[in-house]
């Protein structure tokens, strides 16, 4: 959102810890997609309600082409996540011809009913009249501008948008105080370490290891961080409104006035800000790099086109934000499948649509210190993880949102090589097109082996190369 004269100083984002926002969490159940353990692994991890929002963050920025982009200017872009029972049933984003939620109800239709939404602007009133009829259950969205701006044309005064805007939001309003899903803001406040562990995993990946591998000349470390700088001054200038006041003024208009009492505008701020710094971790791992990206060693023609290079690095980057929920601390892997129809049905992410998402995780239901957690150094194999913790693979296939159609191009996202045990299922389950890295390929590492995966007939595998 460009709704600042100037970007905010780094320095804004030096302080980094546990904060409230103004929203009662304390009676939030924190429970993981697969999962419903209570207590937290070894390492932290972003509750649910920070991933679906910055999940829903980065949904906002998939990547359109040109001419989605000048058609509508009605409103801004938009990005949306529809969650049902802590399972992910949609990825969406606003098109040339629909916002995010009335694509939403294009796709889902009665299947909204009890959802939880979440956006990354406050939704307009055609589409908050749209989902209360359909009887969702919540509506999250980001504290920053709405989906029909109020920054925009604020101080020019022959500028009928601004009005339109002011209009629009007093509408939404009264749809909130009308309505019975409950219409928030819910940021939930981060663990104190959780920059730090995002910041490392994000920079000891498998795509960053995998380019220095290829390129030993090349400073990773220099690279991560330069992504970083580069993402963060990006995500400033699209989520976060820099003027206090012009921040305030959006924020009153919208209904949240609480919010601009002190302490609660420090501390949503603050919460913006750290969570903005997550994202920009997570992108930065997988860089932007002129030599690099993902192809088939298989020639040319055979089955079916790969996807543009900048839509895959937005998927794979999906599979990464998942890593922040993992429960398995010291490898995070998320896995996200995605289908291509035969119709766009005017959604932002054209012919894509999301079968399923998921992360590496212990069995639905399980506590923590239920299962052993070492991994594959400790010599006591019985307390080993590996023969008790879901792979991101088979969770994504499990918890499934939609069926895996013959005829459409079923593509599998994940951010590590896939392991023995669940190349069988890829294999079986109709995949046709894998993005990954083959950093683990042909290796056996005690507990878990990586043989399968270079021998995998019938499926369209794309490396990340240079």
């Amino acid at each position: 959102m460009a709704a600042s004269d100037s970007r905010p100083s780094h320095r804004d984002f030096e302080g980094n810890g546990s904060i409230s926002n103004g929203e009662d969490v304390s009676n939030v159940r924190d429970s993981a997609v697969q999962t419903d353990a209570k207590v937290q692994g070894y390492g932290p991890r972003l509750s649910k309600a920070n991933l679906f929002t910055l999940l829903s963050l980065w949904m906002e920025l998939f990547p359109k082409k040109e001419a989605q982009q000048q058609e509508n200017d009605s409103a801004g872009d938009c990005g949306l996540v529809v969650v049902h029972e802590h399972i992910v049933l949609g990825l969406h984003c606003s098109s040339a011809q629909l916002h995010a939620g009335q694509v939403a109800v294009v796709k889902h239709g009665p299947r909204l009913k009890g959802c939880d939404l979440y956006f990354s602007r406050k939704p307009c009133s055609t589409c908050l009249k749209l989902l209360i009829n359909a009887g969702v259950s919540r509506i999250s969205y980001w504290p920053g501008d709405a989906e029909i701006s109020l920054l925009s044309g604020r101080h020019d005064h022959i500028d009928s948008s601004h009005q339109e805007a002011i209009l629009d939001a007093t509408a939404a309003e009264r749809l909130k105080s009308n309505s019975r899903p409950h219409i928030c803001v819910l940021l939930q406040p981060l663990d104190c370490t959780i920059q730090q562990f995002v910041d490392e995993t994000s920079q000891s990946g498998d795509f960053l290891e995998k380019i220095a591998a290829d390129n030993p000349s090349l400073d990773v470390k220099d690279i991560f961080r330069r992504e970083w700088w580069n993402n963060l001054d990006d995500f400033l200038e699209k989520f976060f409104i820099n003027d206090e006041e012009q921040h305030k003024y959006v924020l009153n208009k919208m209904g949240l006035e609480n919010f601009c009492a002190e302490p609660n505008f420090s501390n949503l701020r603050q919460h913006m800000r750290n969570l903005i710094r997550i994202l920009a971790s997570v992108t930065a791992s997988v860089p932007v790099l002129e030599d690099y990206g993902f192809f088939t060693k298989e020639p040319l023609g055979t089955g079916s086109p790969a996807l543009p290079q900048d839509v895959v690095r937005h998927c794979m980057i999906q599979t990464q934000i998942l890593t922040c929920r993992t429960e398995d601390a010291k490898v995070g892997v998320g896995a996200v499948i995605w289908a291509e129809g035969k119709q766009s049905q005017c959604d932002g992410t054209g012919r894509l649509y999301l079968v399923g998402c998921g992360y590496n995780a212990y069995p639905v239901g399980s506590q923590y210190a239920e299962y052993p957690q070492m991994d594959h150094k400790q010599e006591e194999r019985q307390n080993r993880k590996y023969r008790y913790i879901l792979h991101a693979e088979q969770n994504a296939l499990t918890f499934r949102s939609a069926e895996i159609k013959e005829e459409d191009n079923t593509i599998l996202f994940v951010n590590k090589c896939p392991c023995d045990e669940c190349v069988p299922l890829i294999s079986c389950a109709g995949i046709k097109q894998i993005y990954t890295t083959d950093l683990d390929s042909n290796k056996v590492k005690r507990d878990i082996s990586y043989l399968r995966f270079d021998k995998l007939n019938g499926i369209q595998k794309f490396i990340m190369v240079i």
